[in-house]
C-alpha cells in the first residue's frame, strides 16, 4: 500500500502542492528518495531514520521508496523531513492515512525526533487554507502559521512523540495563537537632525507619495541620517500589506519566533552586495533585498560604489514592482514594491562644489564619479536633491521643535487622501501616487492652462524625458495632497520641478 502526505514546494512566494508517497516492497533493503530533490532532501534519509529510531521505531528489512510528486518539479529544503517521516509512519500503520489526508505537513527533524522550525510556514499555511486543509508544522513555526486564519486547523508539536500521542488521543495539542511583535526600540527621530530643512521637506514629500529619492552631498551632510529617519514618518502596514511582507520574510527566514510586525521594512545592503543578494535567487532560490523591502524602504548608501550590473538590475523592478529571477532550471517572481532611497557623494573625494575645495583631478573627479550611475537609472528617480555641508553654526542651534510624529501625521493624512481617491476610482491595488501611471495619472494630475504652460516650458528647458515628465506630475500630486489641495497649483508644480534640477547635470555626466 502507498501512503500519501501533502506538503509544498516554494516558487517565489507561491506554495506549490507536492505529494509525498512512501511504499515498502520486497527486494534489497534500501531507503531511496526520488523526485528531483536537492542535497538537503537526499540527507533526509539519515535524519528520518535516526528520528524514528529515537522514538523506538525501526524500519523493516524491506525496500523503501519515497517519491516526491510531481517528479519534474525541483524541490529544495529540509522541510520535507516531517512529511517523509509521516508517510513512512502511515505505511507502517502507526498513523491513520485518513488523518494525514486533512493536513499539509512541513518541518525539519532532529536526530532525537524533535521538530525544528523551517522557513515558509506562513505561505504554506495560506496554501493549506486555499486547499481547505489544516497544517502540521513545528511548534516554533505554529504562531507564524496561525496568521493564515482562525479557521485553519493547526497542529504544532515539539517532537514526533507529541504528534503520535495526539493522533492516538493520548495527548491534546492546543492551537497556537498569532502574535504581533511589539517594537520596543524607538526609531531615529527627525528632531535629531539639525539644519537641512529643505532635505527634510523632500523626505516628507517622498514619504507622502512613495517616491524614489536620490540625495547628493559631501560627507557629513546628513544623507544617511535622513534615510534612517524615513521609517519614523511612514504609516504602519495595513493588514494586507503586513501579510504580504511577512510571507516574503518567512521565505527569507527573517521572521523571529513567528512574530509579525506592522513596521515597514527598511533594508540597507552594503555596496559590495552581489546580484543574487539584491535581486534574489542563488542555488536555492531565496528573496533578495528588493523583495525583502516590499512595501518598505530600500536604502542604497554610496550608490556609485555598487557594481554597475547590480544597479542596472534595479531598473525593471522600479517600473513593474516585481523582481524576476530567471535561471536555466527555474523562474521565480518576487513582489518588490519598494521605495528606493539612494545617497552618494558628488565626487570621489566627496567635496566637489564645496567652497574653498578643489579636487586634485579637477572637474573629471566629479564627472567620472557621477558617470558610474547610468542615465536610465537616474531618470527613474522621482526626486533628486543636492545637500550642502552642515555648518558648525547649525550644530550649535537648539533641537528642532518639529518631531517625526508631527511629520508622520501629515504624511498619513496625505496617504489617506490618495487611498480614498484610488478607491473611489475602483483601483484598490494602487496605494500611492508613485504607482499611478498612464490614464490614471492623467485623471489625478490634470493641470490648468497656467500650470501646463509652466510644465511645458520647464520640460523643454530641463530636457525632460517622457518618464521624467510623468514623475514630476506624480511628485506635484503628492505635494498638493500634503497641502490638502484638490488641484495641482503652480506652487506645487514649481516645487516638484525643483526636485528634478539636479537630474539634468547628473544625466549629462552619465
Amino acid at each position: 500500500m502507498t501512503a500519501r502526505v501533502a506538503t509544498v514546494a516554494f516558487q517565489g512566494i507561491e506554495a506549490v502542492p507536492v505529494d509525498v508517497q512512501a511504499q515498502f516492497m520486497s527486494g534489497q533493503v534500501h531507503f531511496n528518495i526520488v523526485g528531483l530533490g536537492d542535497k538537503a532532501i537526499s540527507e533526509s534519509r539519515e535524519r528520518v531514520r535516526a528520528a524514528l529510531h529515537a522514538i523506538g521505531l525501526g524500519l523493516p528489512g524491506k525496500r523503501l521508496v519515497v517519491n516526491l510528486s510531481p517528479a519534474d518539479l525541483p524541490k529544495e529544503g529540509s522541510h520535507y523531513d516531517l512529511p517523509i517521516a509521516l508517510a513512512i509512519l502511515s505505511a507502517l500503520g502507526v498513523v491513520p492515512p485518513d488523518f494525514l489526508s486533512r493536513f499539509v505537513v512541513l518541518g525539519e527533524l532532529g536526530l532525537d525526533g524533535a521538530l525544528l522550525p523551517v522557513s515558509g510556514a506562513l505561505p504554506a499555511a495560506m496554501s493549506a487554507v486555499a486547499r481547505d486543509l489544516g497544517i502540521i508544522c513545528p511548534k516554533l513555526s505554529g504562531r507564524e502559521a496561525a496568521w493564515a486564519g482562525e479557521k485553519l486547523d493547526i497542529l504544532a508539536p515539539a517532537n514526533l512523540v507529541q504528534l503520535i500521542n495526539h493522533v492516538k488521543g493520548a495527548q491534546l495539542l492546543s492551537r497556537p495563537a498569532p502574535h504581533l511583535s511589539i517594537q520596543d526600540e524607538t526609531l531615529p527621530d527627525l528632531a535629531d537632525l539639525k539644519g537641512q530643512e529643505a532635505a527634510k521637506r523632500a523626505l516628507e514629500v517622498a514619504a507622502a507619495g512613495g517616491h524614489h529619492l536620490l540625495l547628493v552631498g559631501p560627507p557629513g551632510a546628513g544623507k544617511s541620517m535622513l534615510a534612517a529617519r524615513l521609517p519614523s514618518i511612514l504609516p504602519p502596514l495595513d493588514p494586507r500589506e503586513m501579510l504580504e511582507v511577512s510571507m516574503i520574510s518567512s521565505l527569507g527566514g527573517e521572521l523571529k519566533d513567528g512574530q509579525l510586525t506592522r513596521r515597514r521594512p527598511f533594508r540597507s545592503p552594503h555596496h559590495s552586495a552581489s546580484m543574487p543578494a539584491l535581486v534574489g535567487g542563488g542555488i536555492r532560490p531565496k528573496p533578495g533585498e528588493m523583495a525583502l523591502a516590499h512595501h518598505g524602504v530600500l536604502f542604497l548608501d554610496e550608490l556609485p560604489e555598487f557594481q554597475p550590473r547590480v544597479l542596472e538590475a534595479l531598473r525593471q523592478p522600479m517600473e513593474n514592482d516585481e523582481a524576476l529571477v530567471a535561471r536555466a532550471n527555474y523562474h521565480v517572481t518576487y513582489p518588490a514594491r519598494f521605495q528606493l532611497i539612494a545617497a552618494m557623494n558628488p565626487c570621489k573625494c566627496g567635496m566637489a562644489g564645496e567652497p574653498g575645495h578643489q579636487c586634485r583631478t579637477g572637474p573629471r573627479c566629479a564627472t567620472d564619479y557621477q558617470a558610474r550611475i547610468s542615465g536610465p537609472l537616474l531618470d527613474r528617480m522621482d526626486m533628486q536633491l543636492e545637500l550642502a555641508a552642515v555648518r558648525a553654526i547649525d550644530l550649535a542651534l537648539p533641537p528642532p521643535k518639529e518631531k517625526s510624529a508631527d511629520v508622520a501625521a501629515r504624511v498619513a493624512a496625505a496617504r489617506m487622501i490618495q487611498q480614498e481617491r484610488f478607491t473611489a476610482m475602483g483601483l484598490e491595488r494602487i496605494r500611492t501616487n508613485a504607482q499611478a501611471d498612464g490614464s490614471v495619472l492623467e485623471q489625478i494630475a490634470s493641470l490648468d492652462a497656467g500650470s501646463q504652460a509652466l510644465m511645458t516650458d520647464a520640460a523643454n528647458a530641463m530636457n525632460l524625458s517622457a518618464r521624467g515628465y510623468h514623475r514630476v506630475l506624480r511628485v506635484a500630486r503628492s505635494i498638493a495632497d500634503l497641502a490638502a489641495s484638490e488641484n495641482i497649483g503652480r506652487i506645487h508644480l514649481a516645487e516638484a520641478l525643483s526636485y528634478r534640477q539636479r537630474a539634468a547635470s547628473l544625466r549629462a555626466a552619465a
